[in-house]
C-alpha cells in the first residue's frame, strides 16, 4: 500500500506558465482521491508530476516517508491508465496485458495464470486474441486498465480514462471501476473534468482551479458545504444558484434582500452575520434547485423560460433580477413553460459567501 504526501509542489514551464500552484496534499493508503475541475487547472499536471511523467519544478512528492522527486517513473510501483488507452496495436489483448509482466522476465506459467485471473475479472476472456482494431472503445479501456492490474502497484493513476465513451458506456465503466477498487484495496488517483464521476467514485476529492486547490472534501461535504464560490457553482448538476443580494433589517428581523424579494433569516443565521458584521453588507447568496419551493405567497415571482422532464423531477428555469434560476419540482407537478411562478426558499438551507473574498461566511 501507498501514502503519499505532495508538500508545496509547483510546476512551470519554459515558457513561464505556471500549471500547479503550492499544491499540498496528503493522500492515505486506500483512498480512492479524484483531481476535480475545469479543462485547464493543472489536475492531469499533477497526476503526471506523481507518475514521474512531469518533472516537479519546485517542492516535494513522498511516497510511504521516501522523497520520490529524482525517482525514475518506472521505478515508482505506479500504473497508470490513460484518456487514450495507450495500447499496442500490433499486439493481442493478452499480450498487451502480458507486456510489463514479459519485461520483468516473469515465468510465462505466471504470467499466463494472472492474465486469465484479469481477463475473467474485467470480462475480457473471450477477446485475448484480439487486436486493439477489433474491440469496442469500452474493451479497449478495460484492456487498458487489465494491464494495470496485473503489474499489482501501490497506486493506481487514471487520467480521464472514460472521456472517450459514450453516457451509457461510462455509467457502466464507473460501475466497474469501483467494484475493481473495492476488490484490489489500492491506492487510486483518478483524474476528470465529469463532475459526476468524482461525486459517484471519490472517497475524496480535490477541486482545482488554476492550478490551485480550492477545496478538499468527501463527495457529500463538498456538496453541502462549499468552501467558495467557485466550489459553490462548480459542483451540482445544474449548478448551486447564485444571488448577488444583501443582508437587511426589517422590523428588527433580518432578511436577505435579492432585488425586490425578501427572506426572513433564521435566528441562528443571522446571528452568525451579526457576529461577522455583515449588517446592510453585500453578500452572494447561493441555493440549490432542490431547496426552492413553489409556493402561491413567494417572494419572488417569474415566467418560466425553460422546462425539463428528467422521470421523476422536473426542472424549471427562469430569470430573476438577471440571474438564471433553476427549481427542481415533481414531475407530476402542473406548472409548464411561459407559467408564471412564485418560489420561497428553504432558508436552513442557504449558504452565504463573501461577494468580495468568494469564500464562506
Amino acid at each position: 500500500m501507498a501514502e503519499i504526501q505532495m508538500k508545496h509542489m509547483y510546476k512551470k514551464f519554459e515558457d513561464g506558465v505556471v500549471a500547479v500552484k503550492d499544491f499540498n496534499l496528503d493522500i492515505k493508503e486506500k483512498e480512492f482521491v479524484i483531481f476535480v475541475g475545469p479543462s485547464g487547472c493543472g489536475k492531469s499536471t499533477t497526476l503526471r508530476m506523481i507518475a514521474g511523467l512531469e518533472k516537479i519544478s519546485d517542492g516535494e512528492l513522498w511516497i510511504d516517508g521516501k522523497c520520490m522527486n529524482e525517482v525514475p517513473s518506472c521505478d515508482r510501483d505506479m500504473a497508470m491508465v490513460f484518456q487514450n488507452y495507450a495500447l499496442y496495436p500490433h499486439m493481442s489483448v493478452y499480450d498487451n496485458i502480458a507486456y510489463s509482466m514479459k519485461l520483468k522476465k516473469v515465468p510465462k506459467k505466471e504470467i499466463k495464470k494472472r492474465v486469465e485471473e484479469v481477463a475473467k475479472k474485467l470480462g475480457l476472456s473471450e477477446v485475448l486474441d484480439r487486436k486493439p482494431k477489433e474491440l469496442s472503445g469500452g474493451q479497449k479501456q478495460r484492456v487498458a486498465m487489465g494491464r494495470a492490474i496485473v503489474r499489482e502497484p501501490k497506486v493506481f493513476l487514471m487520467d480521464e480514462p472514460l472521456s472517450n465513451l459514450d453516457a451509457k458506456l461510462r455509467t457502466h465503466m464507473r460501475g466497474e471501476i469501483s467494484k475493481l477498487y473495492q476488490e484490489l484495496g489500492s491506492t487510486f488517483i483518478y483524474v476528470t473534468h465529469d463532475q459526476v464521476e468524482a461525486m459517484t467514485l471519490g472517497t475524496k476529492i480535490v477541486v482545482l482551479k488554476d492550478g490551485e486547490i480550492q477545496q478538499v472534501a468527501t463527495p457529500r461535504e463538498l456538496y453541502e458545504q462549499p468552501e467558495n464560490l467557485f466550489v459553490a457553482g462548480f459542483i451540482g448538476t445544474p449548478p448551486m444558484n447564485l444571488f448577488e443580494g444583501a443582508c437587511v433589517p426589517v422590523n428588527g428581523v433580518l432578511h436577505i434582500k435579492i432585488g425586490d424579494a425578501l427572506f426572513p433569516l433564521p435566528e441562528q443565521t443571522a446571528e452568525r452575520l451579526r457576529r461577522k458584521d455583515y449588517i446592510n453588507q453585500e453578500i452572494v447568496i447561493g441555493i440549490r434547485g432542490e431547496d426552492i419551493r413553489l409556493a402561491a405567497d413567494g417572494a419572488m415571482e417569474s415566467k418560466v423560460e425553460i422546462y425539463e422532464m428528467l422521470g421523476d423531477h422536473v426542472y424549471l428555469y427562469f430569470t430573476y433580477n438577471g440571474q438564471k434560476v433553476s427549481v427542481r419540482v415533481p414531475a407530476d407537478t402542473t406548472v409548464q413553460r411561459e407559467d408564471i411562478v412564485r418560489v420561497t426558499f428553504d432558508m436552513e438551507k442557504i449558504h452565504l459567501f463573501d461577494k468580495f473574498r468568494g469564500k464562506r461566511i
